[in-house]
């Protein structure tokens, strides 16, 4: 069946937006809010970094200047669809080690395309030939392993990766003590979260949550939905662990 959906130009598929702190939020506003990644490109000294790469149905290096003007380190917060499409197109792809083999052997099942990617999602259709019938993510493998622990290191700027498993096996947010900037990829954002179905994968994120709660933010960016405050974090963790608690 033909979808009534209007296509956009590719050059209209990005919306840029300069924020604080040296970030700039890159998203696809054609595609609706809760399905639609943020994607944070952060200027360093020596080089950049971008942290996931959209949906892919437009190039992101074509299409917004900004991403091949220096270096790049492009990491996956995780290897869900709406976060890695584009990360093909870089050459320094930094991901988790435990979806390293996702990202570099991408299928519409194991990005969870299969299950999500349907003209629902949007509010206008990319350009010609895009069909979501038969959308993939194209594989990307990793340049560098990421482990809990690891900086990525920007030359004046240094952000730690910790691990959140629970939205995924391999979800990391990156963490710059200095700004008290937390990136958090799809583990804790202002909006509704997917959290695992299994006993095991709660475990995780709730222990992913505890770990986030402790840090001392001031500002977040999540996986998808607006930035927000260290205070805002603080609340939203705090409601979402008493809901658990109360189901316990």
């Amino acid at each position: 069946m033909t979808s009534s959906l209007i296509r956009i130009n590719a050059t209209d598929w990005y919306r840029i937006r300069k924020l604080g702190d040296g970030v700039t939020w890159i998203d696809e506003p054609h595609i609706r809010e809760f399905f639609r990644c943020n994607i944070w490109h952060v200027r360093g000294r020596e080089r950049d970094m971008l942290v996931d790469s959209g949906m892919g149905v437009v190039s992101l290096r074509a299409h917004v200047p900004l991403v091949t003007e220096r270096p790049l380190d492009a990491v996956a917060s995780h290897t869900h669809f709406d976060h890695i499409g584009c990360h093909h197109e870089f050459d320094c792809r930094l991901c988790h080690a435990a979806e390293a083999d996702i990202l570099a052997a991408t299928t519409r099942e194991n990005t969870l395309a299969a299950d999500y990617v349907t003209d629902d999602i949007f509010t206008a259709l990319p350009p010609a030939p895009y069909q979501s019938a038969t959308y993939t993510v194209k594989s990307a493998p990793a340049t560098r392993i990421l482990e809990d622990g690891d900086i990525v290191d920007l030359g004046d700027r240094h952000f730690e990766v910790i691990h959140t498993p629970g939205h995924s096996p391999g979800g990391i947010a990156l963490w710059e003590e200095a700004t008290g900037m937390l990136i958090s990829g799809d583990i804790v954002y202002d909006g509704p979260l997917i959290e695992g179905t299994t006993e095991a994968e709660m475990a995780d994120y709730i222990a992913s949550m505890k770990r986030l709660l402790d840090l001392p933010v001031r500002i977040v960016h999540g996986g998808h939905f607006p930035s927000y405050s260290g205070a805002r974090h603080r609340e939203i963790i705090t409601r979402w662990l008493q809901q658990k608690e109360a189901l316990a």
